[in-house]
């Protein structure tokens, strides 16, 4: 039986992952800055035949905390076998109307946070014989994507720093799943920070007709479970991914295309 904890859980990837584990047995941890939309979730998972279900509010752009947040984590279910670090924020603004403050914060929640997680988890897991990290990152970490550019940053920076800690901890069995995804339907934009740092309020139509977050969860638990070294999940979107790797130029022109939203 595995014990998962999952950050950004309250909606959307996360709470689909939180469902998928849930009715595979998994004993679960549940992080996210408001514990009033965590408890229905963990309440869905219990009916789902989780045998355990902690709630762990926490706001992870409040780093002073993380080493703790991370130990009462791995106490409230004896040790955690998988951590899917997947909570984030977006924004909806150029970057002459982005802030320093934003980018900040974006950097704070995206980067900083998981970053923090996995260092404060990483000693116990290797204790233990290995564990399993996998970290939302998005395919706005592999090309730029207009308004976007603290959240793209921070998701390129998730790159360098889990390719790394793959690289480095693989022979003392840590095995690092990067998740990205591409137009799936969740709650993201909604919460976007747009100009003066308010939320953008507007779900965006590529998230409206993007894959489902059950379809999305299907796809990356059974990815985390094979070790694989990154997952990407989406539709057509996903094409961008090749073109930048093997035509940059033509996915540059396309990027300068894509209608902002």
């Amino acid at each position: 039986m595995s014990s998962v904890w999952i950050t950004g859980a309250s909606s959307g990837i996360g709470a689909a992952c939180a469902c998928k584990y849930a009715a595979e047995g998994a004993r679960l941890v549940l992080t996210s800055s408001s514990a009033e939309r965590l408890e229905p979730v963990a309440q869905k998972c219990r009916s789902l035949g989780a045998p355990e279900v902690v709630v762990l509010p926490y706001e992870l752009g409040n780093p002073e905390g993380i080493e703790e947040l991370t130990a009462n984590a791995w106490s409230a279910v004896g040790g955690i076998d998988i951590v899917m670090l997947n909570a984030g924020i977006s924004q909806r603004t150029n970057v002459e109307d982005t802030s320093m403050e934003m980018v900040r914060r974006i950097m704070e929640v995206n980067y900083f946070a998981p970053v923090a997680i996995a260092k404060a988890i990483l000693p116990r897991m290797v204790e233990r014989g290995g564990g399993k990290i996998a970290v939302t990152t998005s395919i706005a970490g592999r090309f730029g994507f207009p308004l976007r550019c603290g959240y793209s940053s921070s998701k390129f920076a998730l790159y360098g720093f889990f390719e790394t800690l793959q690289a480095e901890y693989f022979n003392a069995g840590i095995r690092v799943t990067i998740v990205c995804p591409g137009r799936v339907q969740t709650n993201i934009s909604l919460y976007a920070l747009d100009t003066g740092g308010k939320t953008h309020g507007v779900l965006d139509p590529g998230q409206k007709g993007g894959m489902s977050a059950e379809s999305a969860a299907q796809i990356i638990v059974r990815a985390i479970a094979k070790g694989r070294r990154e997952v990407l999940v989406g539709r057509k979107e996903l094409l961008m991914v090749h073109i930048k790797r093997f035509l940059p130029g033509v996915c540059a022109r396309l990027a300068r295309k894509i209608k902002p939203m």
